[in-house]
């Protein structure tokens, strides 16, 4: 069975920084595309920011220029880097992950979700 773990989360003031951890864990053949999206309270889950198995990155304007994605292939886990936090920042961010249990398949993954917290 395929999960994803998530931590990092937590409650911190304006302007500091968090890192975030999410890795996969069970059998599988490989890890494909991995994201980050978040879901504030009353809000639809936007995405984050997305890296593939090369290193390719994108990201929500939003975050870009305070956030960093990157991921260790060999842990099969991806990290987001948050600084420069900000209370719209606030939201409960999830883990995504295409991962393929055979050569030729793939399914789509979600951790359980961290919270994060931007307040003074």
């Amino acid at each position: 069975q395929v999960q994803l773990v998530e931590s990092g989360g937590g409650l911190v003031q304006p302007g500091e920084s968090l890192r975030l951890s999410c890795t996969a864990s069970g059998s599988f053949f490989r890890v494909n595309a991995m994201a980050w999206y978040r879901q504030a309270p009353g809000k639809q889950r936007e995405l984050v920011a997305t890296v593939d198995n090369g290193g390719a990155t994108n990201y929500a304007d939003s975050v870009k220029g305070r956030f960093t994605i990157s991921r260790d292939n060999a842990k099969n886990t991806v990290y987001l880097h948050t600084n420069s936090l900000k209370p719209e920042d606030t939201a409960v961010y999830y883990c995504y992950a295409v991962i393929s249990l055979a050569r030729w398949s793939s399914n789509t993954y979600w951790g359980q979700g961290t919270q994060v917290t931007v307040s003074s």
